[in-house]
């Protein structure tokens, strides 16, 4: 990788934007998927019926992720970053607005529940493709010795959308009482997410191409299709970077959505004191991500990757505990522990997954392993945890 070209206050800040709007929408429909999606578009079911078809609406997008990581991939790695960031962010806003529009199960039978898993298929492509460009985008025009430093303001902007997405909905939960919340007052922040992509699109599009893609277009080393080159040369870094990241989805999917859902249906807490807990949760995660990434920069990616995937393995056996205790102090520490874990992994996450693959096919092959293990680890987590703790 290349010298940074560009002034490294911009390329982090617009980085991190980028993945801070992704993010924030994207955890909109999972914090409604246990809130009000349940009452709104499945309410033919029973409130565990309808909960459980809500989580499989949720993990919907994780498996249209692999797709916009191959589509946003192909054309990253062919036209450059730059355009490919700006496509994957209009196709996540428009979805999102969208679903603030939709009306109800009450106004529209099936049709409701179809709609929404359409435009839930449209968030899981734009997340597929925006990731990996935003860690290219900070991690390309990084100096050397320093990229997971800078791939780390991409990640970060997973933990603030968290905060922005479920922030905005406890305010407005705070604010109105349930009927008015279940409404209308739920539909603000997806019908506002307009406003922050026009934002994101304003400072993504003042941007300049990455060193590291100039340079193969210079050299006439742009791939024609690069999926079939990375299945042809680098099928094991796809895999051993989706199993790398597999166990830290799980463990994010049950803190962030079940941990929700399961709270508020057993009356543990109300569902306001709930959020309140995973942003505190999510504020310490965003602390130990740049601590992480520093860390990697000086001893490695891959130990302190290790590690962590090592240390939720045994957090891993305190999971029923934490999750199912009716002590909402267990189950806070339960809850913020786990996503320090998380972020361990996600500190050096975008600097080790570029330094697997060379930038002619980087885009593609960074999107892929995080997506797949979005897959592996996400998809159906927080489902069949519902379904376990409901026996």
């Amino acid at each position: 990788m290349s010298n940074a070209v560009l002034p490294p206050t911009r390329v982090l800040v617009a980085s991190m934007i980028g993945t801070t709007i992704e993010y924030c929408d994207f955890w909109l429909f999972a914090t409604a998927a246990v809130l009000v999606f349940p009452k709104l578009f499945f309410p033919a079911s029973s409130p565990d019926g309808a909960m459980l078809q809500s989580m499989a609406t949720f993990g919907v997008a994780f498996l249209a992720r692999p797709v916009g990581a191959m589509a946003f991939g192909h054309f990253g790695d062919r036209i450059g970053r730059k355009a490919t960031l700006a496509g994957a962010l209009v196709i996540m806003g428009v979805s999102t607005t969208l679903i603030g529009l939709l009306p109800g199960y009450a106004s529209i039978g099936v049709a409701a529940p179809l709609l929404l898993t359409l435009c839930r298929l449209g968030q899981g492509l734009g997340v597929g493709g925006e990731w990996g460009g935003a860690a290219l985008l900070a991690t390309e025009n990084a100096p050397p010795g320093r990229q997971c430093w800078y791939g780390c303001f991409a990640q970060l902007g997973e933990p603030m959308g968290f905060c922005l997405a479920n922030g905005a909905l406890l305010l407005l939960t705070v604010m109105m009482d349930d009927s008015q919340f279940l409404r209308w007052g739920w539909r603000i922040p997806f019908i506002a997410s307009a406003a922050l992509v026009m934002f994101g699109l304003y400072i993504r599009l003042n941007l300049e191409e990455t060193p590291a893609f100039t340079r193969i277009q210079a050299q006439n080393h742009v791939r024609r299709v690069p999926l079939l080159a990375i299945l042809r040369d680098h099928p094991g870094a796809v895999l051993t970077g989706a199993l790398g990241l597999t166990a830290a989805f799980a463990l994010a999917c049950l803190i962030s959505v079940f941990s929700l859902g399961w709270g508020t249906a057993h009356h543990i807490a109300p569902h306001h004191t709930l959020l309140s807990i995973l942003l505190l949760g999510r504020i310490v995660y965003a602390l130990v991500i740049p601590a992480a990434a520093w860390l990697s920069d000086r001893h490695g990616n891959w130990p302190i990757m290790i590690g962590a995937n090592l240390a939720i393995a045994a957090f891993g056996f305190f999971t029923a505990s934490g999750l199912g205790s009716s002590n909402l102090w267990l189950t806070g520490v339960y809850l913020t522990g786990g996503l320090m874990l998380v972020g361990c992994i996600a500190g050096p996450l975008a600097g080790a997954l570029a330094a697997m693959y060379p930038a002619e096919v980087r885009y593609t092959g960074v999107s892929l392993s995080l997506n797949l293990g979005g897959v592996l680890g996400g998809a159906m987590t927080p489902y069949v945890a519902t379904c376990g703790f409901h026996g």
